[in-house]
């Protein structure tokens, strides 16, 4: 690794205070440590970098979030509930707070990316954010982390044209959501067909409404996809942005479809991961000019999540260091 690669994890001790209720419930504190630990013993270790979060403001809530979905959810974590809505949706006294803040991470984020876009920057953050609507939490999620982090990144620095791009084994109901009517904003999610996985959007058709027509990209692979199907997704995907032309690129980086993880059917490697890493950063370099953020989604299995997150990064930091011989 060259001596002047940067990777900036943006992070909290405070994080691990959503609590989820332990039992069989997946979304836990501990998914952040086996990153964390993963990462000091990759190649990665001399070159990790910490910021610190800041909370996402009401305002920056409210770009996607209405302000009755931030009344609700404050008043059912003062209460004591442990859910809103659905088992899957747990919450503890600190909840609210706490999804704040991992909001804020896309924030902190984009600020690291516009201020030095040769660091690789990765939000290691949770509770995770795709599937959040605006007015519900869905599948975890509470606030959107990449659509405040987008929103945020066209609104502070005026990049008008932002892509995600979701390989979480999972669309992302609530990402589509916000781009579906919006021509600058693109969406693209490589997820288990949604015949088979929750939450049942993502069909191939689904591809905008409106002045957004054309703007999302969805692509739904079947149970026991692995690694080859992936790979056929990558040259859709360069057509897309060839067209789109993104300023920014924002990743919501789910580990979930990996063979092992049995939130999903699907069955990728965990080294594909280190393809995936290398190809956004490829998509990066060709279309934004290096602006990439990679924003922690869904990934369960807590023996391959840690090491599928560190061959991620270690992918942005070799195509970046193969084509910029001075690093």
């Amino acid at each position: 690794m060259g001596n002047d690669i940067s990777v900036t994890l943006i992070s909290d001790p405070a994080y691990s205070k959503h609590d989820t209720g332990g039992g069989e419930h997946p979304e836990i504190p501990e998914r952040l440590q086996v990153i964390a630990d993963a990462l000091q013993e990759s190649p990665l270790q001399p070159f990790l970098k910490s910021m610190s979060p800041r909370p996402a403001t009401r305002s920056q809530l409210l770009v996607f979030h209405t302000e009755g979905w931030l009344f609700r959810f404050e008043e059912a974590v003062l209460k004591g509930k442990t859910y809103i809505d659905h088992p899957d949706n747990q919450v503890g006294y600190e909840s609210y707070d706490i999804a704040t803040l991992s909001a804020g991470a896309g924030l902190v984020g984009v600020d690291k990316v516009e201020a030095d876009s040769g660091t690789v920057v990765f939000g290691l953050n949770r509770p995770p954010g795709h599937h959040a609507e605006p007015n519900m939490p869905f599948g975890f999620c509470f606030f959107n982390n990449c659509v405040i982090a987008a929103r945020y990144w066209q609104e502070q620095y005026h990049r008008k044209r932002i892509c995600i791009l979701d390989f979480d084994a999972h669309h992302g109901n609530g990402i589509q959501t916000a781009f579906e009517e919006d021509p600058d904003a693109a969406y693209i999610s490589i997820h288990e067909h949604p015949s088979f996985s929750y939450p049942g959007t993502g069909w191939p058709e689904e591809n905008g409404l409106g002045a957004g027509k054309g703007t999302l990209l969805n692509l739904p692979l079947l149970p026991g996809a692995g690694d080859e199907q992936v790979r056929e997704t990558f040259a859709a995907i360069v057509s897309f942005l060839e067209r789109f032309q993104p300023e920014a690129l924002i990743v919501g980086a789910g580990f979930d479809a990996h063979v092992d993880d049995d939130m999903s059917g699907l069955a990728f490697s965990t080294d594909i991961y280190l393809e995936l890493g290398m190809f956004v950063a490829e998509l990066a370099h060709t279309f934004t000019q290096g602006r990439l953020l990679s924003l922690l989604e869904g990934g369960y299995n807590i023996e391959k999540l840690g090491s599928c997150a560190a061959l991620f990064l270690q992918g942005i930091v070799r195509y970046r260091q193969e084509h910029n011989p001075g690093l």
